[in-house]
């Protein structure tokens, strides 16, 4: 039975003091609120509104059902067993280690090329503010800045985060109270003829585009909800890993109803969703316009510059130590699974970064070849890990049952009816990015299917060496250290 983590330590890493429980309450509650909040919810949601119109609304609440019932199941195995591989160290104990491996591959995959996407977004507005540094030199600059603050410890991680999470949250809910009081007529200087909840069902209704607009909105839409799933990585270097689990899990559905669905619904009953201001400006951007808040475009910028750097930063935080995460199984060279003084695992963080300058330089070179095969490929990952934490917690409910059912604290509803729901509208979403050549849906689907092929041989070919390998120590005789594991007395974690 995998052992439990102390309280004020997580599990030893090999070589190293082991990650440290450097991460406060306040800092776990933030990085929980501003994990699910993405920049793509700012810069994305504008293609939503023009494909759905106000129908978006269906989508973002489609997609956020998706989101808080995986979340729940990752709760469920998190809390009673946090650690800092999550779901892919669930996956390997639940599914085997080929599903450990390919599934933790693909998910460090997808954050670096995140940071490269991010690095560049971010670099795009601050060269619009200060153009005598390149756009090449801004990612680089708040590349390092960042790579530096999760090299010195999980604790200045922790505190960067929860001041660009703060600013977020803040900036939403004050858009979503500021916007409300307009909607209602309640603010001056608002054109009331021009906001209210008419919006809603003028301009050709409700679904102007027709019920499978919603299907599309889903598409573009699901991959601005990716990052939920930080928490429960985070949790392992907290005090108390099996409470800030447990909170993280029961407070993600108003997270995604206050900040995904209530900010969207002030942005759709502000404006028409045909509003050409929308396309043209963004929706917040044309959203704060209408509100007459001047220098509304200088304000967005900022609020999604800081959501890029709070991206970055727990892009690179998930991203090593998932790479850590597997260097401790065994899964990636060792060094990833060592750790400095401080508990941070610094190799693991350093060939990610590495990762993401490659990344960087591939999207200012090629752009259009290189760099683009790099997202498209990564771009169904977080349909896959979901669908995995899906299968994983199919077996880990009766796993935990059997060897300790007290660490049932929480537990997925309606198990496993809910489960298997949940994993065949996950397969249904994929099938249907399948049909999607308007946007890219199917070159997504079929590249990321690609890498994960590619992944899972690799995975396969690993265990069949390692299954050789064992089969030629079992006739050489145990060594000493399997002599001392069998040892009488001696119980082994794992």
């Amino acid at each position: 039975m995998t052992s439990q983590p102390t309280k004020k330590t997580a599990a030893p890493a090999v070589g190293g003091h082991g990650l440290q429980a450097g991460l406060k309450d306040r800092h776990l509650s933030m990085i929980a609120i501003g994990g699910v909040i993405g920049a793509g919810l700012f810069v994305g949601s504008s293609s939503g509104i023009a494909t759905a119109g106000p129908g978006i609304l269906l989508s973002y609440a489609l997609v956020g059902t998706l989101v808080v019932l995986v979340m729940r199941m990752l709760g469920e195995m998190s809390a009673a067993n946090p650690t800092s591989g999550s779901f892919s160290a669930h996956a390997d104990r639940a599914l085997g280690r080929w599903a450990g491996f390919s599934i933790g591959w693909l998910y460090w995959f997808f954050w670096v090329v995140v940071l490269a996407v991010e690095a560049t977004a971010g670099a795009v507005i601050l060269e619009g503010w200060i153009p005598a540094v390149p756009q090449w030199a801004w990612a680089l600059i708040v590349m390092i800045v960042l790579t530096a603050t999760n090299l010195v410890s999980v604790g200045s991680y922790g505190e960067f985060e929860f001041w660009f999470a703060g600013i977020k949250v803040v900036a939403i809910a004050a858009f979503i109270v500021i916007g409300g009081l307009a909607v209602f007529g309640v603010l001056p200087g608002v054109d009331s003829e021009q906001a209210g909840l008419s919006n809603l069902t003028g301009h050709g209704g409700f679904l102007p585009n027709g019920p499978g607009a919603i299907l599309t909105g889903v598409l573009l839409v699901v991959f601005s909800f990716m990052g939920s799933e930080i928490a429960t990585l985070a949790a392992g270097e907290s005090e108390n890993p099996q409470k800030a689990v447990t909170k993280a899990t029961n407070s993600i559905i108003w997270r995604v109803a206050v900040f995904y669905l209530g900010s969207i619904l002030v942005v759709v009953s502000l404006l028409p969703w045909d509003s050409k201001a929308i396309a043209e400006d963004g929706s917040y951007v044309a959203a704060l316009d209408s509100l007459g808040i001047p220098h509304a475009g200088q304000i967005m910028n900022f609020i999604v510059l800081t959501s890029v750097l709070s991206c970055l930063n727990s892009g690179l935080y998930t991203a090593s130590r998932m790479a850590f995460s597997l260097g401790q199984r065994g899964d990636a060279p060792k060094g990833f699974g060592r750790t400095t003084g401080n508990g941070v695992p610094r190799a693991a963080i350093l060939a990610s970064v590495a990762f993401g300058f490659v990344a960087v330089f591939f999207n200012y070179k090629f752009p259009d070849s290189v760099f683009l095969f790099l997202v498209n490929s990564s771009g169904a990952v977080a349909l896959f890990v979901w669908l995995v934490i899906c299968f994983s917690q199919l077996r880990m409910r009766r796993i935990i049952q059997r060897e300790a059912p007290e660490k049932l604290v929480v537990k997925m509803w309606l198990y496993p009816y809910l489960t298997w729901a949940t994993a065949a509208l996950i397969v249904f979403v994929l099938g249907y990015m399948l049909t999607d050549t308007e946007h890219d849906g199917r070159k997504t689907v079929l590249l990321s299917l690609l890498v994960a092929a590619l992944v899972l041989i690799v995975a396969f070919v690993k265990e069949k060496v390692g299954a050789g390998r064992g089969a030629a120590a079992a006739v050489s005789g145990p060594d000493v250290e399997d002599a001392e594991d069998a040892s009488p007395g001696k119980v082994k974690t794992g």
